[in-house]
């Protein structure tokens, strides 16, 4: 029976023209088509840009001149719609409309020289390749006429915003002009399902509207001869790397949610496909909103040396209001309207009525827990929870469906649990939710018919309420999807991932919480987590309004608040990382190599993206610095050259002689040293006393191991500082500045006032010959300023300088080195004084303007040095890392050259490639059955946290042995070529856990039996057999690689135990 003769065949609204329907628009010709790489040829292997020896050529990349940016176009629009109170309840006057505005931005990245028209000047052609009979919003009328241009696009809006008529529209222009197309959705390795699921989704989607369409995903390929192709962008980097026919006939590839490159798993997969892909190819970009979208068009512009467009729009189909829930509270406040404005006083009211009733929900794990574990309000309180409140307000006021997100699939599970009291769907919405249910696990078997999660799963959803997350069964989370889509489930508690791709909007969406554990900290939620989640709020055409709430169970600043809410879209980084199977795969295809890939990466664009602003700041610096004309300029030189080395000569002097070793002796009270300290000058002054620097509180160790030898003494001098001038009373300890702050020297020909300062031994600038008379007690301004007489009558009586210690004769330093540089410096004092410029009366111009120059020069030199950093290629070094490792593996050859280990390591992409390899060549699985095989690989799928106490039986603890201690030598090797591998970490990264449940499982138990042997949700397993069984597909080819066709008869009768007929792991999509 088929699922889908319960729905309806509807689709968004949108009626599609039919594919039989004559076109006669002409197939739009590339401009500046530049010169293929080889993978724009049949092999499929790209060559551009390589030098002799086929690695990829670098004077290209620093030459190539950066794209140009042109064509910005702002179109302000505005609408109106209904006024609304949203639920706050309050009175709207009939009729009244409320003018809200967007903006639509356009901008086009295009190679220098490149004879771009304008996008105002495009003249649309006579027929389009698909016509609808709704018009067209300004973004996609703009990125409409980019496709029609035949030149590539990225749209960046919000989600409903309707980026997916854009994608359809290229699809039709490659059907009319007999090209094929390619249509890619994100895969996150930590939720396959949601790949899965969209890509499936698409595929029943475009299969209705264009009837040409084929699907490739790891396990399910259908019609791959179509004009229209799904495929995950895992499944295109293969075709790239094995050099597809497809390839050749491809003319536009579609990047859905390309806002997912940044993620760390898997983006590097998209940047490698981007890369990879022929420069003949356009490409249309869909994405949420990026604040850094014209830098990602640069990149694909100067890759790929054609035009890419940004159409940007802030457009919400349906106008969201953001609300406040305040834990234990009994309402919600506005906080943000439609309008973007921020309501500061309703956020305020929400924050104390959360200090009110903090700790009042009965159904929160937290409430009711203050300090020391006490109750805070209401322990024992009963009535209904928060999220009770919360959904029933939203039901009564027929605000639903709602999204509730909760951050942990048990909770999300918890919550559902919590409302299981409550019916939101009549009797004959139920019986449709049975007919489905039925419908869907028809072709399980009884077995799996009863498992727990199906069996307790029905009733909640005859109830209206729907669980998706990651740890439930597959073929549940699409059956919940099918029901949500069809208004069967009024309350939906998902986890994050609910957000990601499939479009599924409700009119509410609800957060639990403002706060998430992102597996290493619990932190706020970013801005662009908040927008892609809460953009999952209001269906376009259905809601006048969306409805946020943000339940909050601990304090908020109303900036922070503000910038979750309101904030800007999370960037689009980089998260290009290298692996060992990209490295193999480079090296073993002609033309390219790794550095092709470093250097061609968004990674690498991104880092030299600040190189034009430096570029235009050395200009700017050169300019400046050639300016400047000094007359004599040479001897200027020389005589600054003399003055700088003098000045640090003297600076070595002075380090010697207030050493603690030389210095202590002569720091007598009454003696007179000079002070100074960084710029400022002191002049003469008294020494008073000195003592050892106190060690910082709470830290017993010595003070000499914390500050140098300089810094260990504090010196009391009597100083005139400038009046108003202020001196802390206190010792001065370890852990603060050099010298208090509020000192400043006093000023020539101003009066002053003597204050005792305490300064460090490195502060002194000479030491004085002579000492005078200090009275016992010079606490009192008197006596400090009798002092101060004395001091200003010594310097009246020696005009000519007071005499220093001489540190040879009188501190007695006896070390050569030092006595050379006394020689030194009376060698270069003399040089200065025998100078033409030493009494010349022009001498301070003309140093002054010496030392601006050279100011310029230091400052050219260190923006050259900038340059030339940002422009070499990242990661370079960890490549040379890496193909050392492969050497010394015997991966590949002392000349780069990819051995037979290195061949078969290339087939392997789902599990370490390196470790799996040498399983292989060491006959670790000669011995093994099948079933003993898919036990092992498992450990190189399983990656989720587990509590379980694992004790393996010998027949898995003994291959389990070889692996770890093959895993240790890799480790080693690793270390050894400079890789910051951790050798424990690395051994204890292949879990164990799902070992003896993959065995039994190929040996007949049933999925139950095998989900008591695990604490893992049951999605979570299947998820873990569906990745080894496409593990073990690529075991059994690189088996074939080497021609061990026993080998591989094992790995295939290992997949075919694993994947047993009509059981809940393998059953297919229900969109399929």
């Amino acid at each position: 029976m088929d699922l889908f003769s319960f729905l309806d065949d509807t689709r968004d609204g949108h009626d599609s023209v039919s594919d039989t329907e004559d076109f006669t628009m002409e197939a739009a010709e590339a401009k500046d088509v530049p010169k293929k790489r080889k993978a724009d040829t049949p092999d499929g292997k790209p060559a551009e840009n390589v030098d002799a020896d086929g690695s990829a050529a670098k004077k290209p990349r620093l030459a190539s001149p950066r794209p140009e940016v042109v064509d910005e176009v702002e179109i302000e629009a505005k609408r109106e719609v209904a006024a609304s109170a949203g639920l706050t309840g309050a009175a709207v006057e009939s009729g009244s409309r409320l003018e809200l505005r967007h903006q639509v931005r356009h901008q086009v990245a295009v190679p220098q020289g490149y004879d771009y028209i304008p996008i105002a000047n495009h003249v649309p052609p006579a027929k389009p390749a698909r016509e609808y009979k709704f018009t067209l919003d300004p973004f996609q009328q703009v990125s409409v006429h980019a496709i029609q241009r035949n030149e590539s696009v990225l749209v960046s809006a919000h989600t409903s915003a309707g980026k997916t008529v854009v994608a359809e529209y290229a699809i039709a222009q490659c059907l009319q002009n007999k090209q094929r197309v390619i249509y890619t959705s994100p895969i996150k390795v930590s939720e396959e399902h949601v790949a899965s699921a969209l890509s499936n989704q698409k595929y029943r989607e475009m299969l209705a509207e264009f009837g040409d369409v084929g699907l490739m995903t790891g396990d399910v390929t259908i019609n791959p001869s179509a004009t229209c192709l799904v495929m995950t962008t895992e499944i295109l980097r293969s075709m790239l790397y094995r050099g597809s026919e497809i390839m050749r006939e491809v003319g536009w590839v579609v990047f859905d949610e390309i806002h997912y490159m940044r993620d760390k798993e898997r983006g590097v997969v998209w940047e490698e496909t981007i890369i990879l892909l022929p420069h003949s190819v356009r490409y249309v970009f869909l994405s949420a909103t990026i604040p850094n979208a014209m830098q990602f068009a640069e990149w694909i512009c100067k890759s790929h040396e054609q035009p890419c467009h940004v159409v940007y729009t802030d457009f919400r189909p349906t106008p969201l209001q953001h609300y406040l829930f305040p834990a234990g509270g009994e309402g919600i406040y506005l906080v943000l309207n439609e309008k973007g404005e921020f309501r500061e006083d309703n956020f305020t009211k929400a924050m104390g009525m959360l200090q009110e009733k903090q700790g009042e929900d009965p159904a929160d794990p937290k409430s009711g827990r203050g300090r020391k574990g006490k109750t805070k309000k209401g322990g024992e309180k009963k009535g209904p929870s928060d999220i009770q409140k919360i959904v029933k307000m939203i039901m009564q006021k027929n605000y639903n469906p709602v999204i509730i997100f909760a951050f942990s699939k048990r909770e999300c599970e918890a919550l559902a649990l919590a409302m299981s009291k409550f019916e939101f769907n009549s009797a004959d919405e139920q019986d449709l939710v049975s007919n489905i249910f039925d419908s869907a696990i028809q072709n399980l078997s009884p077995d799996d018919r009863q498992l727990p999660q199906i069996a307790n799963l029905l009733p909640l959803l005859k109830r209206g309420i729907g669980i998706h997350h990651g740890g439930l069964l597959p073929i549940l989370k699409e059956v919940i999807e099918i029901l949500f889509q069809e208004g069967l489930i009024k309350a939906l508690f998902a986890t994050e991932t609910f957000s990601i791709g499939l479009n599924m909007p409700a009119k509410t969406v609800v957060f639990t919480a403002a706060r998430k554990f992102d597996g290493r900290e619990f932190r706020t939620l970013s801005s662009g987590e908040y927008i892609q989640m809460s953009g999952r709020a209001g269906r376009r055409g259905l809601d006048d309004r969306g409805v946020v709430i943000l339940m909050c169970d601990e304090k908020l600043e109303p900036q922070g608040a503000l910038q979750m809410i309101k904030g800007e879209a999370d960037r689009l980084d980089s998260a290009f990382h290298l692996g060992y199977n990209m490295v193999l795969n480079l090296m073993k295809v002609e033309g390219i190599s790794p550095e092709f890939m470093l250097e061609r990466c968004f990674f690498q664009f991104q880092n030299s993206a600040g190189v034009p602003l430096l570029e235009d700041e050395l200009a700017r610096e050169e300019v400046a610095m050639r300016a400047i004309t000094i007359a004599d300029e040479q001897l200027v030189a020389d005589y600054y050259s003399y003055r700088q080395q003098l000045e640090q000569m003297s600076a070595d002097f002075r380090d010697v002689i207030t050493h603690p070793n030389y210095c202590l002796p002569f720091l007598q009270p009454g003696r007179l040293v000079k002070v100074k300290y960084q710029t400022l000058d002191f002049g003469w002054g008294v020494i008073i006393n000195y003592h050892k620097r106190l060690p910082p509180k709470n830290r017993p160790m010595p003070v000499t191991e914390e500050v140098p030898p300089h810094e260990q003494y504090i010196v009391d001098v009597l100083l005139n500082c400038a009046t108003g001038s202020s001196v802390s009373k206190d010792r001065m300890p370890a852990n603060v500045p050099p010298t208090p702050g509020g000192v400043q020297p006093c000023q020539p020909g101003q009066m002053g006032e003597p204050l005792v300062v305490p300064i460090l031994l490195s502060a002194l600038d000479a030491i004085s010959y002579l000492r005078i008379f200090l009275p016992k007690d010079i606490r009192a301004q008197q006596a400090r300023e009798t002092v101060w007489k004395s001091v200003m009558e010594v310097q009246k009586r020696f005009p000519d300088g007071i005499a220093l210690l001489d540190p040879v004769q009188n501190m007695e330093i006896k070390d050569e080195k030092f006595q050379q540089l006394v020689k030194k410096i009376d060698v270069m004092e003399k040089k200065l004084t025998s100078s033409p410029l030493h009494k010349d009366s022009r001498l301070p111009e003309l140093y002054t303007q010496y030392s601006k120059k050279q100011e310029h020069q230091q400052r050219i030199r260190a923006l050259k040095k900038r340059i030339q950093a940002t422009n070499d290629v990242l990661q370079m070094e960890e490549l040379k890392c890496r193909k050392r490792v492969l050497r010394r593996l015997g991966f590949t050859t002392a000349d780069d050259i990819v051995d037979v280990k290195g061949r078969v390591a290339c087939e392997i992409s789902t599990g370490d490639e390196l470790l799996l390899t040498e399983l292989i060549f060491n006959g670790v699985f000669n011995p093994l059955s099948p079933e003993q095989c898919a036990g092992l690989l498992s450990c190189f799928v399983f990656t989720e946290k587990s509590e379980q106490a694992t004790k393996l039986k010998e027949e898995l603890a003994a291959p389990l042995r070889v692996m770890q201690e093959i895993a240790r030598r890799i480790a080693k090797v690793s270390k050894e070529s400079k890789l910051p591998v951790v050798e424990d970490e690395y051994v204890q990264s292949f879990k164990v856990e799902l070992m003896d449940a993959v065995v039994q499982w190929c040996r007949g138990a049933s999925f139950s039996d095998i989900c008591k042997l695990t604490d893992q949700f049951e999605g979570s397993v299947i998820r873990v057999f569906r990745r080894l069984q496409e593990l073990i597909r690529q075991m059994s080819q690189a088996a074939k690689v080497i021609g061990n066709a026993e080998l591989q008869a094992k790995f295939e009768k290992a997949s075919e135990m694993l994947e047993r007929p009509n059981s809940v792991i393998f059953c297919s999509s229900l969109y399929l």
